[in-house]
């Protein structure tokens, strides 16, 4: 793991959350919004949206259609668009307006479950978390740093043990990075991959490449 965490630093030393937000709340909507969908099309939408709406009693003053109107183009909007209004009647009812800077606190908002709140203590709060997303569970289970049939659950403990407290939060956005960029899940990087030794899905891509080039 030390090896491992070495090589993404260097491959990747300024990693970050990529959704764009300004404050605690616009992050914890991005990221809400994010479920199944890319950071990518989340920015389109909410550069938009984050000017219309600011506030959670700004999402509340509108009718849930007009809501699910403006994040259309969002996967599940119709979903998100509820689980939003209630999150921010939530807020208002029970956090003064404002996102609880506590995770167990976090995930009881709709919409908002594990990895979410880890995205938004770690990002919005500096509360060292590692939020396990696709990316980071496909990466994990290459490399064999968890089982291919773990949880995503036991993904993320299992990252928390090998993995240095201090170093939880800047690790989950390099293994995102590294997934994202380099480790995809399809046509991943393996014949320039410097981790390709430590996995089975490398070695074999790998051998098969030797394999059409002696051909």
């Amino acid at each position: 793991m030390d090896h491992f965490l070495r090589v993404i630093g260097e491959m990747f030393p300024d990693a970050h959350c990529e959704l764009n937000h300004r404050n605690p709340f616009e992050l914890t909507i991005a990221v809400l919004l994010s479920a199944q969908c890319t950071d990518e099309t989340v920015n389109k939408v909410t550069v938009d949206l984050f000017q219309k709406y600011q506030t959670p009693a700004d999402y509340l003053a509108v009718p849930l259609e007009e809501l699910q109107h403006d994040i259309r183009r969002i996967g599940l909007f119709r979903n998100k668009a509820m689980f939003i209004q209630k999150l921010c009647r939530i807020l208002i009812d029970e956090h003064d307006g404002e996102v609880p800077e506590k995770h167990e606190q976090l995930t009881k908002l709709p919409g908002v479950g594990r990895k979410t709140a880890n995205v938004v203590v770690s990002n919005a709060f500096g509360v060292p978390a590692i939020a396990v997303d696709t990316h980071v569970e496909r990466v994990s289970k290459r490399l064999g740093f968890a089982k291919s049939d773990d949880s995503v659950l036991e993904v993320e403990k299992k990252l928390m043990k090998l993995i240095p407290r201090e170093l939880w939060t800047e690790t989950h956005h390099r293994l995102i990075f590294f997934g994202r960029y380099h480790c995809k899940a399809q046509n991943p990087q393996c014949e320039v991959c410097p981790m390709a030794e430590l996995c089975k899905e490398g070695k074999g891509r790998m051998k098969l490449a030797l394999n059409r080039k002696a051909k």
